[in-house]
């Protein structure tokens, strides 16, 4: 077997005696070969890991690990790579379940899409799909449930696809101005409030800043930085103390706002670049100031933009997926690693651990063992990151 590790070839070799008893007729006896998600293959499950690690989480597409290995002396073809990823994610596929399953149970969720080009063979061209990220991150009011993204490929970002993702969750969701989210409130069978994002908002007003002297756009970006640092202030507290803290020192911000936001917009023509700033603003008044009432609200859904950025580094560097199944497939081991790293678990230990486990028959009935968070080799556990008010394209 082969294990690649960073410059290094390392050949593992495994001796398996055999024995026979000279006072019996048993015959032969050997100890069976050690289990590997490829049976009689040169892979290790470290070498899987190692593999799939460079392309999603290093953004090394195959053909650059390819040439790589080759300057080493290791000659793999790309296919043989892709046919090794695609074993990989075949077996992974039950651990991504259980986490969105998981994550699915939540009271409170963030929800975000970026494009993803898929390869269309018929057209000759690539056609415009969606990855959407479904992701938990209760750390700025100490919740108890650990932290994950759940990234699902669909090939629309109309509301019907986050309605079908999101089947079986009650509870917020919180997003950006995206008008397909809106079919979420017309669902009859479940019960969802969605909290819209501070960080959408103020990029529309920032914007308009840029363009010139704008006193109008700039009451709104300082009106809505005393907000960022009251959060700043009470990042941490339990969500009834951020719930207290926001109705005293956050909801005057918010009438005055309100107050100045009617004002503005009656002495503005709604076509002008500020009056579609502040109309977008007013259009998601309801859910911008949610936050008020309850502190497991964030101002923002930045954590899930932040989530979904290394997608992006990937895309600009694979250019497309090749069908719609490897787009899912990305979609999935991008969860899985990204969910590693919001858990402090080194995403190369985890898969090689995992599918080593999972090679020896791991029982599906503990599938939840598997998840990264409950990984033993965690190495930085859990850390708060700095919360930003910026957002990202």
């Amino acid at each position: 077997m082969i294990f690649l590790s960073n410059r290094v070839r390392i050949v593992i070799v495994t001796r398996r005696p055999r024995y026979a008893c000279r006072s019996c007729e048993s015959g032969l006896v050997q100890a069976p070969a050690p289990a590997h998600l490829i049976p009689g293959g040169m892979p290790t499950e470290a070498t899987l890991a190692h593999v799939v690690v460079s392309n999603y989480a290093d953004h090394l597409p195959l053909y650059r690990q390819a040439q790589i290995y080759s300057r080493q002396g290791i000659e793999f073809d790309r296919a043989t790579l892709a046919t090794w990823v695609g074993r990989a994610a075949f077996e992974l596929m039950p651990v991504y379940d259980a986490l969105l399953a998981n994550l699915k149970r939540s009271t409170k969720l963030f929800m975000a899409e970026t494009t993803a080009p898929v390869l269309d063979p018929g057209r000759r061209k690539t056609k415009m799909g969606y990855f959407w990220a479904l992701e938990r991150d209760d750390r700025a009011w100490n919740g108890p449930e650990p932290p994950g993204v759940a990234c699902t490929y669909a090939p629309g970002r109309s509301g019907q696809y986050a309605e079908k993702i999101l089947d079986g969750f009650d509870g917020i969701l919180q997003v950006d101005g995206s008008a397909g989210y809106n079919r979420l409130l017309e669902r009859s069978a479940q019960d969802v409030q969605l909290a819209d994002c501070w960080a959408h908002a103020r990029r529309k007003l920032h914007e308009v800043s840029q363009t010139g002297p704008t006193p109008i756009a700039d009451e709104g970006l300082k009106q809505i930085g005393k907000l960022y640092r009251i959060e700043k202030d009470i990042r941490g507290l339990s969500p009834n103390a951020r719930r207290a803290a926001r109705q005293e020192r956050s909801k005057p911000i918010i009438e005055a706002f309100e107050g100045w936001l009617t004002a503005s917009r009656a002495r503005l023509s709604a076509k002008s670049p500020i009056g579609e700033a502040l109309k977008y603003i007013a259009k998601y008044r309801a859910g911008l100031i949610l936050f008020l009432k309850d502190g497991r609200i964030e101002m923002d859904s930045n954590a899930v933009e932040r989530r979904i950025r290394p997608i992006a580094l990937s895309r600009k560097s694979a250019l497309f997926a090749g069908h719609d199944a490897g787009a899912q497939k990305w979609a999935m081991i991008a969860s899985l690693i990204e969910t590693c790293k919001l858990n402090g678990a080194d995403p190369h230990a985890w898969l090689t651990a995992t599918l080593t486990a999972i090679a020896q028959d791991h029982k599906q009935s503990d599938i939840d063992a598997l998840l990264p968070w409950n990984y033993k080799g965690l190495t930085g556990g859990q850390s708060h990151e700095h919360h930003r008010i910026e957002d990202h394209d």
